[in-house]
């Protein structure tokens, strides 16, 4: 899903579903956080994941991390299949089960109408090719549910134990605050990934220490102290330092600013943008703020309620914002020039108004090369009358 067709992805998602159940029977409520998500992360690019709080896109980082079972989908990071959930196949079964057992029951039906005014030799031929008919049915579901469970089989088989490929994949956690074990010092905090690793030797892992924290502006006296000790700031570079320490090819960057103050926001920005040039790190950005994913992301896709309803470079999606989703969220971006903001008008996005899905569903779909948008037939019509 991209122009770089000819390269490798370092990371695919491939339909990927997050569902949550609570409860049971009549009170079962399933939340369906992540719907059939699609993307691919290309080596040294910002891939910035942009939307509105409790649209999914957190839930999609920690599910590619490993940190929930997918419900459906893959994942593969470097090549390997990293997470696979199956509720499709498992669906497709019971479907299968379910429409031989309606056949069958139509068969009978059929069968006892021709029974009635048959004679006894053909009522011989009847039930011989009624029978025929059953089994055939019956043999050809058993095929497609050994096949359906072979492929169950072979999604679970993951790379679970794999742990020197996730140590490539790094997270740094939204709160800087709760993502820091308060009773743990900066060293032991940074260092408990070198120790998983099975690094023992001591001087090696505070020289590691060091360096990292040099790395994103802390100081190496800083090791000793807890996160009480600083401000939000210092606490989310000790965050990125506990995920660079490993030497990671990717690390996804959950909403890391938005608890910080605006300057310090930049700060952080500006290190992880440094980080990326020198260090030749591919990210994952995930944040709501659309001025900060713009300057930071050369791609950019767009969830709302689940799915990825747009997708582009991000030059193009400014320039081109076709879905109204994309459109209400860009006119909700304020600019520092005041007579703009005395005439902005916001875009609300009402769906029931903007789609009209009961007859065509829609599909993520390319408009333009590298450019796609969830929207069926009639709206790709009208979303190229109006490209730029």
């Amino acid at each position: 899903m991209n122009n770089r067709v000819n390269e490798k992805p370092i990371l695919e998602v491939k339909n990927l579903k997050q569902y949550f159940v609570s409860g049971h029977g009549k009170n079962k409520l399933v939340v369906k956080a992540v719907d059939d998500v699609s993307f691919n992360i290309y080596k040294g690019e910002v891939f910035g994941l942009v939307g509105e709080s409790g649209c999914g896109k957190t839930t999609t980082g920690r599910t590619i991390i490993k940190l929930y079972q997918p419900t459906d989908g893959e994942i593969y990071f470097l090549g390997e299949r990293i997470g696979a959930g199956f509720k499709s196949l498992k669906d497709s079964i019971k479907l299968k089960r379910r429409t031989t057992r309606e056949k069958i029951a139509e068969l009978k039906l059929e069968l006892k109408g021709k029974l009635q005014n048959a004679t006894d030799q053909d009522k011989v031929q009847l039930n011989e090719a009624f029978t025929n008919t059953v089994n055939e049915l019956k043999k050809e579901k058993e095929q497609s549910i050994l096949e359906k469970r072979n492929e169950i089989a072979d999604r679970k088989v993951v790379v679970e134990q794999d742990s020197d490929l996730m140590r490539k994949m790094q997270m740094i956690f939204q709160d800087p605050i709760a993502s820091l074990d308060p009773r743990m010092t900066v060293k032991e905090i940074i260092a408990e990934g070198l120790r998983i690793a099975g690094v023992k030797n001591e001087k090696e892992i505070i020289q590691k220490v060091n360096s990292v924290l040099e790395t994103v502006g802390l100081l190496p006296e800083h090791a000793s102290r807890y996160p009480h000790e600083f401000s939000g700031g210092q606490r989310q570079r000790i965050g990125i330092a506990r995920a660079l320490v490993v030497n990671p090819e990717f690390i996804i960057a959950d909403e890391p600013v938005s608890a910080l103050d605006v300057s310090i926001q930049a700060q952080v920005i500006n290190l992880l943008n440094d980080l990326r040039h020198e260090m030749g790190i591919t990210i994952m950005f995930i944040a709501h703020d659309l001025s900060v994913i713009k300057y930071f992301s050369n791609r950019i896709g767009v969830m709302y309620y689940g799915n990825l309803v747009e997708l582009a470079t991000s030059d193009e999606l400014f320039l081109n914002p076709l879905h109204p989703y994309t459109r209400s969220l860009l006119s909700a971006v304020p600019l520092p020039d005041p007579r703009y903001e005395k005439n902005r008008k916001r875009i609300v996005y009402r769906p029931k108004e903007a789609h009209d899905y009961s007859v065509d569903l829609p599909k993520l779909q390319e408009i333009k090369e590298g450019h796609f948008i969830l929207a069926n037939n009639a709206e790709m019509e009208k979303y190229r009358k109006t490209l730029k």
